[in-house]
């Protein structure tokens, strides 16, 4: 039986760690690349066979992943566990911390939910190259359809004239985020405001964030870009919701990768140890590098660049596996 090459290994999981982050979808290129280079790649790494030692290494890739977004959000998630803990010794939701705390913990799940009972049905049936193609085209439509709506709200707000978020924490009230406040758009470089401003959402506007991830079941639909689009109709700026998407998306890939961890080491994993261990750490690397790159990328700059690759790759591989 065919195995994972080092080679492989290594390319895709530079891959995976940046297309997981970027909003382009990372489960659309690991059924796209390999089917696009043929040869033993598409069978070495086909996605939708039950018994592939592909989903295997897979698992150690998204581990990787999501340690590299812990290891960059440290301190967020310091603050967002020391205020889990206040929150339960004290039994209230004062702080940004403790709001945020229990926003990420309410908005993780329904996407947690439907991952168990979906992954591998979407995974088995959609997860073939053409499908994928069509997902990725549709994840560049939602991504302009998001930048337009965040544009109109931009317009909005400055003829309303909204006065600056105060940094300081407050509860809300009226059942939606306070204001869209596009003064944040040019940034400041302190992390723990722009956390006390997502802590500000509302809590079911939280809660759709978090659901629209569920998008991201299907090949081509990226975690990041929902959710960042779901972010941005919440009343997000771009960082706020990118920051915000990320710490979403964090615990989300490391149970999807831990709740997996017996295939790594049954079956399916015997004879790849050393490829998963090269592409995982190729992967870590590389989200590490594309985080810290997305987070300086979006205090300034949209998601359209991402919109037009993904419209691009999508129609040329749908063109491409319909008349081979």
């Amino acid at each position: 039986m065919s195995q994972l090459t080092y080679l492989e290994a290594i390319v895709m999981g530079i891959i995976q760690g940046i297309s997981e982050l970027f909003p382009i979808s990372s489960l659309g290129h690991s059924i796209l690349i390999p089917a696009l280079v043929g040869g033993s790649w598409a069978t070495d790494m086909n996605v939708s066979a039950p018994d592939s030692p592909y989903l295997a290494f897979i698992v150690g890739l998204h581990v990787a992943t999501a340690l590299a977004l812990i290891i960059f959000f440290r301190k967020d998630w310091a603050r967002i566990i020391v205020g889990l803990f206040t929150s339960i010794r004290y039994r209230r939701i004062n702080t940004g911390p403790e709001r945020l705390a229990w926003l990420l913990i309410l908005a993780t799940i329904p996407v947690a939910i439907a991952g168990l009972l979906l992954d591998h049905v979407f995974r088995s049936v959609l997860g073939v190259p053409l499908i994928a193609a069509i997902f990725l085209t549709l994840n560049g439509l939602v991504l302009l359809l998001g930048e337009r709506f965040r544009r109109r709200a931009r317009k909005l707000e400055v003829t309303r004239q909204v006065e600056p978020t105060p940094t300081a924490f407050p509860k809300a009230s009226d059942g939606r985020h306070e204001t869209f406040v596009d003064t944040r758009d040019i940034d400041n470089d302190d992390d723990a405001d722009v956390d006390v401003a997502i802590s500000r959402l509302a809590v079911p506007r939280a809660i759709g964030v978090g659901a629209s991830q569920i998008l991201a079941l299907l090949p081509g639909i990226s975690r990041s870009g929902v959710s960042m689009v779901g972010g941005m109709v919440a009343g997000l700026t771009h960082r706020e919701a990118a920051r915000f998407s990320f710490l979403l998306a964090t615990p989300v890939i490391l149970a999807a990768g831990v709740l997996k961890l017996p295939d790594l080491f049954g079956p399916m994993g015997q004879g790849i140890q050393g490829q998963v261990l090269a592409g995982s750490v190729a992967s870590f690397i590389s989200a590490l590098l594309a985080v810290g790159f997305l987070d300086r990328y979006f205090r300034t700059r949209t998601l359209t660049p991402f919109a037009i690759y993904s419209l691009i790759a999508g129609i040329g591989c749908i063109i491409f596996f319909a008349v081979r």
